[in-house]
């Protein structure tokens, strides 16, 4: 670390991502910072496998089964990046979870998507992944009770999609999300005014290192967040924050590149290769194990509903929105895939393993994708994408194509804390139930 980071800091929030996509850790005087560079900063294997309330899962091996031991954190950077809606001595310095031994801890989601990153460099190939991120504004209160009471519907005059004048409204939260992802290293593109009230969509530029992208997308996450409370705003990334109103999606487009620099998805024509056509057919094959991933809470299968520009069937096509698989158009030598389940409330980690995995898969057994959709998929008989928690779990659970990509110990946690989560849901009776039923029934 440079002397100016030396006096630029007071404190620094050190964390690792868990697998619902939440940083977990702790804070740290700037005095304390070498134990983390020294490889001597440590905290329990178990932290990164808790459910979305951070609780322990019941039954884990890492809790009590084996003692709840420490792991050992490594800074997933040399630098310490700058959190300025926190003030101007607040830094942030990510982390992942390895063992004692130095191998990578199975249970964190980024050495999940690392493995199969390396599966990929065996090949002699390299994915280049951009991400698309669309979150929610509200206005806050700050004479409401409780943060839930005190967020409201954004003062946007109604549902306008890219609309100038509500990006001009919000130009300087705008410009401070662009400065804060510019000193964090993160590759910013155009902000649109999305479908709903009060959404919006940022762009990350494309890498052909897919575990920064993930790195960026959680950390974009973060930097939205902050910076909207620093506006007097909250901001969601929650897929479904309005039941009437448009989902928030985490859209993902790759390709691949040869060990020449070449995309082995473009053949010259516009039906791209066969690389890329077993690449889709791995997706689809495995899109209805994997929509847990994509769709990891009770809120995620709001979103999940036909005619809401969210998929519902397994389908692809070329240049079709209402498809979970898109190709899109273009030049031939930007061939991608864009994959459209994801909604913006998952763990990007957990994402891009999904995706890339099962595309590997598809292509390694040189599988062949069902015909092309033309038309509008909501109106099509194909197979589902699970349409609830439940199904998906066990889809999940059950599915081949997912225990070839996942380590067993973290696709058995991950089944584990969403039923942990489903079960706190269902004992849960709402206050629009006691409207609805009380003295009625």
């Amino acid at each position: 670390m440079s002397v100016e980071s030396e006096a630029r800091f007071n404190s620094v929030m050190v964390a690792i991502c868990d697998i619902n996509g939440s940083y977990r850790g702790k804070r740290l005087p700037f005095s304390q910072i070498d134990k983390v560079f020294s490889g001597s900063l440590r905290m329990p294997l178990s932290a990164s496998t808790v459910d979305i309330w951070g609780r322990d899962i019941e039954g884990s091996e890492l809790v009590f089964e084996s003692g709840d031991g420490d792991g050992v954190c490594r800074p997933l950077r040399d630098e310490i990046v700058p959190s300025p809606w926190l003030g101007e001595g607040s830094g942030f310095l990510p982390l992942c979870l390895y063992e004692e031994s130095g191998e990578p801890h199975a249970g964190d989601p980024r050495n999940a998507l690392s493995a199969v990153v390396a599966r990929y460099a065996e090949k002699g190939l390299r994915p280049v992944v951009a991400t698309e991120l669309e979150f929610y504004l509200a206005d806050i209160s700050e004479d409401a009770d409780s943060l839930t009471e005190g967020v409201a519907v954004p003062k946007f005059a109604a549902e306008n999609v890219l609309s100038v004048q509500d990006l001009e409204e919000m130009g300087p939260f705008l410009d401070d999300v662009y400065a804060a992802c510019e000193v964090c290293g993160i590759r910013a593109d155009a902000a649109i005014s999305e479908t709903g009230v009060g959404q919006f969509e940022i762009n990350l530029l494309h890498t052909d290192d897919p575990v920064r992208a993930a790195d960026d997308a959680l950390m974009f996450k973060r930097i939205v967040k902050g910076c909207a409370r620093a506006h007097g705003r909250s901001a969601t990334f929650m897929a479904k924050p309005h039941g009437e109103s448009a989902g928030s999606g985490l859209h993902v487009h790759f390709s691949l590149l040869n060990e020449a620099g070449e995309n082995v998805f473009d053949d010259g024509t516009d039906e791209g290769s066969d690389v890329m056509l077993s690449a889709v057919a791995g997706l689809t094959t495995a899109m209805p194990e994997s929509t847990l991933l994509f769709a990891p809470h009770l809120n995620s299968y709001r979103r999940l509903r036909p005619e809401t520009h969210a998929p519902t069937l397994v389908a692809w096509g070329y240049e079709n929105r209402t498809a979970a698989i898109r190709i899109p158009g273009g030049s031939n030598k930007a061939r991608r895939i864009e994959h459209r389940v994801s909604g913006a409330d998952a763990n990007p980690y957990l994402v891009l393993t999904a995706i890339l995995g099962a595309a590997l898969e598809g292509i390694e057994a040189n599988l062949k994708p069902p015909a092309p959709l033309v038309g509008n998929a909501y109106n099509s008989d194909l197979p589902d994408i699970p349409s609830d928690w439940s199904l998906a779990i066990n889809a999940f659970e059950e599915g081949e194509v997912m225990k070839k990509i996942f380590d067993p110990m973290l696709l058995q946690l991950i089944v584990q804390a969403k039923r942990q989560e489903m079960q706190r849901f269902l004992e849960t009776v709402t206050e629009f139930e006691y409207q609805t039923y009380l003295e009625v029934v």
